[in-house]
């Protein structure tokens, strides 16, 4: 009964860290849209200085996301935490700060 629950555990840190980095990847999109739809039309819209950032780390964060979903040991289990708190920490600064 004991291995299970580990195991749980690790797809559910493992299911997390992908659908925060699929947000991630998503946000960075919709600035996009957005970027060429205000210069397209001349109304104010993100900076290339936010794009730029937010595609840079959306492409970091999905190489980071695809070297954990290939570790199946305890590596990739604390490597999907901390790309989990890494996504979490930089929205947080970048949008409520």
């Amino acid at each position: 009964m004991s291995p299970a629950r580990p195991r749980a555990r690790r797809s559910l840190l493992r299911g997390l860290s992908g659908v925060l980095v699929g947000g991630l990847v998503a946000l960075a999109l919709v600035l996009l849209g957005g970027w060429f739809y205000a210069d397209r039309t001349g109304l104010p819209g993100p900076g290339p200085g936010m794009l730029a950032g937010h595609l840079a780390a959306a492409v970091a964060a999905v190489t980071a996301q695809v070297w954990v979903d290939r570790r199946t040991d305890r590596t990739g289990t604390l490597a999907a935490l901390a790309l989990s708190a890494a996504v979490v920490g930089g929205l947080a600064l970048v949008w409520l700060f």
